[in-house]
């Protein structure tokens, strides 16, 4: 179920990939190519870091569904803006499945827990970062959107669930939940980082940014 999942998430990321990126890039090649790297990169990172084989050269699936994703995200634009929501949660789910899942990746490979979360957080969001910065959009790391902190606190959580709970199966369902439930809360009320965790710039620090 848990792969299955994980693919619907492949194709959902790449569908708010290319929603996200359409404004700055209109043509299609490029749109798929966003895509495919929101899709894949952050995994595509771990495993390099992991020195691990890369996921989608052993499963190369995963590549064809996230252009499948790409290419229906293009050709249906305008109703799926209609339905981002429904993609937001899905998306969601996909990145609650996709951190954890690379923490037991990370644990397979006997990092210790403080890689292990690094690992879900990278992979959670080191597609996304990928696309802002090649897309010219401002990036996940500094917009006030609830959505690497989830990931964050719920990558945090699992190895103290794994201590706390009597079976993995347990703490990884919990864990899960967890990143889906705050991120799903984020999307329903608009929840936004608080203004007192943000560093407000100095007038000199804009007025040399201006120039």
């Amino acid at each position: 179920m848990l792969y299955n999942l994980g693919l619907i998430a492949v194709f959902v990321f790449a569908i708010t990939g290319v929603l996200a990126s359409a404004p700055k890039t209109q043509n299609i090649f490029s749109l798929v190519v966003l895509g495919l790297i929101t899709s894949v990169g952050g995994g595509t990172i771990r495993d390099v870091i992991l020195m691990v084989p890369v996921f989608w050269l052993t499963e190369f699936i995963y590549v064809w569904i996230a252009i499948a994703g790409s290419i229906a995200a293009f050709l249906l634009f305008r109703q799926l803006q209609r339905s981002i929501n429904v993609l937001l949660y899905l998306d969601a789910i996909g990145v609650s499945i996709f951190a954890i899942e690379a923490m037991n990746k990370s644990y397979s490979v006997n990092a210790n827990a403080g890689v292990a979360v690094i690992m879900g957080l990278i992979t959670g969001i080191g597609g996304g970062i990928l696309r802002d910065v090649l897309a010219g959009r401002p990036n996940l790391l500094v917009s006030q959107d609830l959505y690497a902190s989830p990931i964050l606190i719920g990558c945090i959580a699992y190895p103290i669930l794994l201590r706390l709970l009597p079976n993995p199966e347990t703490s990884q369902l919990v864990a899960m939940l967890l990143i889906f439930l705050m991120r799903a809360a984020a999307i329903h009320w608009n929840l936004r980082m608080p203004n007192w965790l943000h560093v407000k710039p100095t007038e000199a620090g804009q007025q040399k940014s201006d120039v």
